[in-house]
């Protein structure tokens, strides 16, 4: 059996590598130094709470500097991240390898894919929710869907039956793009005003004006962008979302909030950066980006 090395013990990629390794599949976890590495020695394995019960999973980790051939790669870490995350292991990467990428908003997974023509590279775009309650403890937060996908080839692999054996809600997408431009469309509609206002998604409902007028630029960029599907009913969707999640912090809120670099690169810079490539004139969007970067400049935080 081909074994799946995870890179990015966060807590979506904690999540993949335990449901995997409780059905059996051969799994390696590659962190990124080596007091990670003696930290997760010392938990004794990653530990998995899922509808109030907990499993603790002895799970094999390894450095990136590890020799052992590579031959399947879910990269689970932020988007910002990618790119230098696969190049620490690229001598280890196997002939026609394949890569997952996990990544949110879009940019990170093409940059691999030109660096590594030799892997197959398969987005990933996932609605699945975990969090972290500590070092190598993570939490199955809430059932969801992953769709994966590959731009350059609609033929699903032969092993999606190992996601199923490992109770991996997944669906291959032939059209993979217009899900990760729609889910983009969606975080650039809500995540940024949720820190320029500071509050919960349901808070933006007072802001519904400025919250449609993103929609409507963001539709026109879709179109522009030759995905008209993940432009259609955009803003009810966006108004459903805000709504379902209205006691929620958006990730974006939560990394500001806790000082960290935020993904806005991959998320608003890619939507405005593909406007600018078109000729396109958003000025809503562009002013939130620019109230964005101010922000985040005030805060001490990178742009970028």
């Amino acid at each position: 059996m081909t074994t799946w090395h995870v890179l990015g013990a966060g807590s979506l990629g904690s999540l993949w590598a335990a449901r995997l390794a409780r059905a059996g599949a051969p799994v390696r976890l590659i962190l990124r130094n080596p007091e990670r590495l003696a930290a997760y020695q010392a938990a004794g394995g990653l530990r998995l709470s899922e509808g109030g019960e907990a499993q603790r999973l002895a799970i094999p980790a390894e450095l990136a500097a590890a020799t052992t051939p590579i031959t399947r790669l879910l990269v689970a870490c932020k988007a910002y991240d990618a790119e230098a995350a696969v190049a620490s292991v690229a001598a280890r990467l196997a002939p026609r390898c394949d890569i997952l990428l996990l990544q949110n908003g879009l940019g990170s997974q093409q940059a691999v894919a030109r660096r590594w023509p030799q892997a197959r590279c398969i987005f990933v775009s996932s609605t699945e929710g975990a969090y972290r309650q500590g070092d190598f403890d993570v939490v199955f937060a809430g059932q969801g869907q992953n769709w994966l996908g590959d731009p350059q080839d609609p033929t699903p692999p032969d092993w999606l039956a190992t996601l199923s054996a490992a109770g991996i809600a997944h669906q291959w997408s032939e059209d993979i793009l217009a899900r990760l431009w729609r889910k983009l469309a969606l975080n650039c509609a809500i995540n940024p005003l949720t820190v320029l206002y500071d509050c919960r998604n349901g808070a933006l409902l007072a802001h519904r004006a400025q919250v449609l007028a993103l929609c409507d630029e963001l539709a026109v960029l879709l179109r522009a962008c030759g995905q008209p599907e993940a432009a259609t009913g955009l803003a009810d969707e966006v108004l459903r979302v805000i709504e379902a999640t209205a006691a929620n912090y958006s990730s974006m809120h939560q990394d500001v909030a806790r000082g960290q670099r935020t993904e806005i690169a991959y998320l608003l810079g890619h939507a405005c950066a593909s406007a600018a490539r078109l000729g396109l004139q958003l000025p809503a969007l562009a002013a939130v980006q620019q109230r964005l970067h101010a922000e985040l400049l005030r805060r001490g935080l990178p742009v970028d």
